[in-house]
């Protein structure tokens, strides 16, 4: 693709623009400036106009019907444009402040490719030289006077810009509308501008009229007569007798729902009778009611009364549908193992009639191993069913008193229970309970916590019988251990995210998640009271069963670097350590970390990478490899990391939104003690970096709107399991001979494993 020139394909009287330059613009608006360049003459991104030429061309020329709508067409020398682009340039620099700026452009041709210069000559930057103000109406004019210093970007000295400008009529109009002004218009407000000196210098003048044929502008007050409808879920209220009630002796209810009690409710509506008119009141209305999750629309209407200056509320609201069932299901396959995953969520969002809402989720997923040569439903090579239960209340459930406000948004308290059952048969068996506690609010629309105080978790989890004698006899007594055991865990969690609402925006921006998990510290302490039993293994009990104690954290860092035209770098780092201390030597296999899968290093299928230089080959016979698939493969230290540049392909691809992406992933796990068990898995500083699994490729995401479907596809570039030189297997995938040698080697050290230089990872949603 990149040895396709687009100018073959054009006209003698056509040229393609190459480069585009802005000259003498100072560097802090350069930018600024570039974004006047009209579209359809900035320079094409190579990729999106190689795709373009592969399907939009015929016999050395551009196709003129059938044109298909992938990749983006060529952006040719458009003379118009050019000018139109300079003006606006010219423009945008005297809103800056330059009012003598002159713009010319420049346009050389050379091969048919053409190059474009913006001289700019800016002139003198006018600054402010005085502010002053006119606002008749006294009170309007003290209101102004006490908050312009809180908001005001223009100071006498600095330079005009019309941005400055803009800020304080849009602040004035704000401040207005949230201290009783409802009639208030931004037509009020008017900014003279002198710049008729020679000094380089201007006189502002802001003024606010008052109303035409009166002497103030009038304040509003809200009314006691604040009713709140509530139609059904199809916006119906007719033949139907609504529930009725007042709450605080200003709240009137009607809902013809039946669904809902209204004091509850109210604590999300905030107008109070007798307080002056405040948009912001009616905007954080709208936000709680929406954040509520249980109403389709919400509209909310003023009714001024003839005989004073006070307002009416009136909230219009339709709810969603009080029940929804969602299905989804995935196809995997790799290496002769084929399974599905099916999942059932019923959700009821309004249970209590406060708008709680239940999730009921549940999920079976199996795997069927064919390389045996038996029939596919015939060889189960896992099970797993997972049922859970999450009550979520919109406020914080707590046993003492806390502060009515807590940040933005709605708290949530959610209660959660969950059942794991999973079976691989001939080697091992886990049943998993959980039950918790977590508190979720916003610091502010960027910053949310999450709080786990507390987490009960009861774990039995056995292998089989036949199998564990097997690998005892082999000497593998630290499987023995972290997997056939029974446990009971109390532990908190806690959870900090900054930008989370910034992950499907276009922009320059930090994300960060950061998770500390510790367990087992409040029955240590009770440990030490009250000298718990110990079980044969010299470990303390509860309840007649050992229990965890470790602290593990995790950290997940990305920046987001917009490139216009939904174009998007991410560079994504993912550390992680969890340490055993006190009743636990070893963690269970459930609290580990593990690399590889569809959101980490994706030319590698989760659980099979590492830890360190371990290979499975070490492992004595084709059976145990068999039976230890998935368990063998874990560390209790993580870093992972991803390079993924985003960019979209075509505007409508079967009623999708077609994007593309290509990426680069790196990664490993390790273990934090040596094994002998699993040669090389151990973490040294001055070993690890050569221990990184390298994996690149490219995917495609099916942007329907409402979720995303993805389809990556990763190439093995460096596999740790390997040493020296032979860490580099991307030297064999293009070269059949060896490609197909390595394999069959493999393939015999490393049975029944089978080697794949390609990994496909279907997906819903993002990876991150």
């Amino acid at each position: 693709m990149g040895g396709c020139s687009a100018t073959r394909y054009l006209n003698e009287d056509q040229a393609l623009v190459k480069k585009v330059k802005l000259k003498g613009i100072d560097n802090d608006l350069k930018e600024s400036a570039s974004l006047y360049v009209q579209q359809e003459i900035r320079p094409n991104s190579w990729f999106n106009l190689a795709l373009y030429n592969m399907l939009n061309t015929s016999n050395g020329k551009y196709r003129t019907g059938r044109v298909r709508n992938i990749g983006e067409a060529p952006h040719l020398l458009d003379s118009s444009l050019v000018d139109i682009s300079r003006r606006e340039i010219e423009k945008f620099l005297v809103y800056k402040g330059f009012f003598n700026a002159d713009v010319k452009s420049d346009i050389r041709v050379k091969n048919k490719k053409a190059y474009i210069t913006f001289t700019a000559e800016q002139g003198p930057a006018f600054s402010i030289r005085n502010f002053t103000y006119e606002i008749p109406d006294t009170a309007v004019r003290k209101l102004y006077e006490k908050h312009r210093p809180s908001f005001t970007k223009i100071r006498s000295g600095n330079r005009y810009d019309i941005d400055s400008a803009m800020n304080e009529i849009n602040s004035t109009y704000n401040l207005m509308k949230e201290n009783g002004y409802y009639d208030f218009l931004k037509q009020y407000i008017h900014i003279n501008l002198d710049s008729t000196l020679y000094s380089g210098r201007v006189d502002l003048k802001f003024q606010i009229y008052n109303p035409p044929g009166k002497s103030a502008h009038p304040v509003y007050f809200i009314n006691n007569e604040t009713t709140v409808e509530i139609k059904n879920s199809n916006g119906r209220t007719r033949n139907i007798t609504p529930d009725s009630g007042i709450v605080d002796s200003s709240l009137y209810f009607r809902d013809y729902s039946h669904r809902f009690r209204f004091k509850p409710l109210s604590r999300y509506i905030f107008f109070r009778y007798g307080e002056r008119y405040n948009a912001s009141r009616e905007n954080l209305t709208y936000d709680r009611l929406y954040e509520l999750n249980v109403f389709r629309s919400i509209k909310i209407d003023y009714e001024k009364d003839p005989d004073s200056s006070s307002l009416n509320v009136h909230i219009d609201a339709t709810p969603l549908k009080r029940m929804s069932n969602r299905v989804e299901g995935e196809y995997t396959f790799n290496s002769g193992r084929n399974g599905f995953n099916i999942a059932n969520t019923y959700t009821n969002r309004n249970l209590f009639g406060g708008a709680e809402q239940l999730d009921v989720k549940l999920r079976y997923g199996i795997l069927f191993d064919s390389r045996e040569g038996r029939k596919l439903l015939g060889n189960v090579f896992n099970r797993d069913f997972q049922i859970g239960v999450n009550l979520i209340i919109p406020r914080l459930l707590v046993p003492f008193n806390i502060p009515s406000k807590i940040g933005t948004g709605i708290p949530h308290t959610t209660f959660s229970s969950s059942m794991q059952v999973f079976d691989q048969p001939g080697a091992f068996r886990n049943r998993l309970f959980i039950n918790s506690i977590t508190y979720d609010w916003l610091q502010d629309k960027n910053k949310l916590h999450s709080l786990t105080p507390v987490n009960i978790e009861y774990r039995d989890g056995m292998l089989d019988p036949a199998f564990r004698d097997s690998i005892r006899a082999l000497g593998y007594e630290a499987y023995i251990r972290t997997n056939d055991r029974r446990y009971f865990n109390i532990g908190s969690m806690y959870t900090f995210t900054y930008n989370a609402n910034k992950l499907n925006t276009y922009g320059d921006f930090f994300y960060f998640r950061g998770l500390a998990d510790i367990g087992g510290n409040t029955l240590g302490l009770f440990t030490n009271i009250f000298k718990f039993h110990r079980d044969s293994t010299g470990s303390r009990t509860f309840m007649g069963l050992p229990y965890l104690q470790y602290a593990k954290t995790e950290i997940d860092l990305r920046y987001y670097k917009y490139f216009r035209g939904e174009r998007q770098l991410v560079v994504r780092l993912n550390p992680g350590v969890v340490y055993p201390y006190g009743n636990t030597d070893e963690i269970p296999f459930e609290r580990n970390f593990y690399a590889g899968g569809s959101a980490g290093v994706r030319a590698w299928q989760a659980r099979s990478l590492g830890p360190g230089n371990y290979n499975r080959a070490s492992l004595k016979d084709e059976e145990t490899r068999k039976n230890f698939t998935y368990l063998d493969q874990y560390g209790e230290i993580k870093l992972e990391g991803n390079i993924e540049y985003r960019f979209k392909i075509m505007n409508n691809f079967i009623g999708s939104k077609l994007k593309g992406a290509a990426f680069t992933d790196f990664g490993n796990v390790w273990r934090l003690r040596e094994n002998k068990d699993v040669g090389g898995g151990e973490f040294y500083f001055d070993k690890f970096l050569n221990q990184l699994a390298l994996g690149a490729g490219a995917g495609l995401r099916f942007d329907l709107q409402y979720f995303v479907f993805r389809l990556d596809v990763g190439a093995k570039i460096k596999d740790p399991q390997f040493t020296g030189s032979k860490q580099w297997v991307i030297k064999h995938l293009f070269n059949r001979d060896e490609r197909d040698a390595f394999k069959d080697e493999y393939s015999r050290t490393n049975a029944p494993d089978r080697y794949r230089f390609l990994q496909y990872n279907f997906g819903i949603g993002m990876p991150f």
